[in-house]
């Protein structure tokens, strides 16, 4: 297949890539490098230190003989978007290019606008090139868990059977995003299924939980294939947060109570969701939802399963939650999509051990320790102009 990547420069994109071509695949990757930037907006940077995209494509080539083809430019320039993809003609885009945080999303006003225009109209503009130049295209879209939030009932794959006044039919699940940058994510959804729906694109949206793991197969081959291994407080997930913690002899800071549960993934698991959701396209007309996650936990369980994996004593402290969300909730999701197209999963103790924190005691000399406290308040954000 030829597939076309969007997004390829980023921590998921890059890996994802990589994999798609050690299967077998034809890969082109495209990105405006935007992540990079933020990086130097928030006078962060990733963990692990990652090279340029050229010196990534040429070491790839190196190691596995495989060539990947690169684009630069902006999907919310809708000619580019339309000229890249008539270019490269590809079976199957998957699309990883957005801003991805919630935390950077609700900063300020600029920064709620600047993620909802780059999400919406960026995905806008491949519906519209997959419509003109190939309809047979398929969409392979990453959303993400948080488009749900945290109903009282069941989360199911994207669709709800409801009855209500003695009739039945079937819908989209009720979204309650927590953030601007969860609801682009739900506008894209609603874009899709429309696109699905009245043009007969195929489409699969992968709702996906919270990922962790900075190594797969392909990007330990060469330390120049890397991925990134963000902890700060703007783009950094959780549970890398703990793990640099423990390594570093802190305290694991918890938001709230940690009583808030997610669905998590394995970072390999996630570029094989991505080749099987690939290899397997939905039918023309079809806006199928996998919900991307193996495990579930609470912050707090995490919490313990660092300290009970890391060989010296680890502490908890509890900080204030500067995020508008529910303590303590229900939180039952289906996940059986994946599993059923033969998915494998890692599992989150294995992980630990086996990568995150060899990684993180290797690179423990780049942390900023200031950059893992919040400094963003969702109610603070929500607060008219001053």
């Amino acid at each position: 297949m030829r597939i076309l990547v969007l997004g390829g420069d980023g921590y998921l994109g890059w890996p994802t890539a990589l994999h798609l071509s050690d299967c077998g695949h034809e890969v082109a990757v495209a990105d405006n490098y935007a992540r990079r930037g933020y990086d130097h907006e928030m006078g962060v940077e990733s963990l692990v230190p990652i090279e340029p995209m050229q010196v990534r494509l040429d070491a790839w080539r190196e190691v596995s003989g495989k060539s990947i083809k690169s684009y630069y430019g902006d999907l919310v320039d809708g000619e580019f978007t339309m000229a890249m993809v008539a270019d490269y003609r590809p079976d199957a885009i998957v699309h990883f290019a957005e801003q991805r945080a919630a935390p950077y999303s609700m900063i300020d006003r600029q920064h709620a606008v600047y993620t909802q225009q780059n999400n919406v109209i960026g995905n806008l503009n491949v519906l519209f090139a997959i419509q003109q130049v190939d309809p047979e295209i398929h969409l392979v879209k990453l959303g993400t868990m948080g488009e749900y939030g945290t109903p009282n009932i069941d989360i199911e794959e994207g669709w709800l059977e409801v009855t209500h006044n003695g009739r039945t039919d079937r819908m989209l699940y009720p979204k309650k995003p927590g953030s601007f940058y969860h609801l682009s994510k739900v506008h894209d959804s609603h874009n899709i299924e429309f696109a699905c729906r009245i043009w007969g694109l195929r489409a699969t949206d992968l709702n996906q939980g919270v990922v962790y793991g900075q190594e797969t197969p392909q990007t330990s081959l060469d330390t120049r294939l890397a991925t990134r291994f963000d902890y700060d407080a703007i783009f950094g997930t959780v549970l890398n947060r703990f793990v640099i913690q423990a390594v570093l002899g802190h305290p694991l800071t918890v938001y709230g109570t940690g009583g808030q549960t997610r669905g998590v993934i394995d970072i390999r698991d996630t570029v094989e969701c991505i080749r099987l959701a690939a290899e397997n396209p939905a039918d023309r007309g079809e806006f199928r939802v996998f919900n991307q996650m193996t495990e579930r936990y609470s912050v707090g369980e995490i919490a313990k399963i660092v300290a009970n994996n890391y060989e010296g004593p680890v502490e908890i402290e509890y900080l204030d939650n500067p995020r508008v969300e529910q303590g303590e909730h229900y939180y039952n999701v289906k996940h059986t999509g994946l599993l059923e197209l033969g998915l494998q999963p890692h599992l989150l103790s294995n992980t630990l051990i086996e990568s995150l924190f060899r990684v993180a005691d290797k690179h423990k000399d780049r942390v900023d320790v200031a950059a893992m406290r919040p400094t963003v308040n969702w109610r603070e954000a929500a607060s008219p102009l001053r």
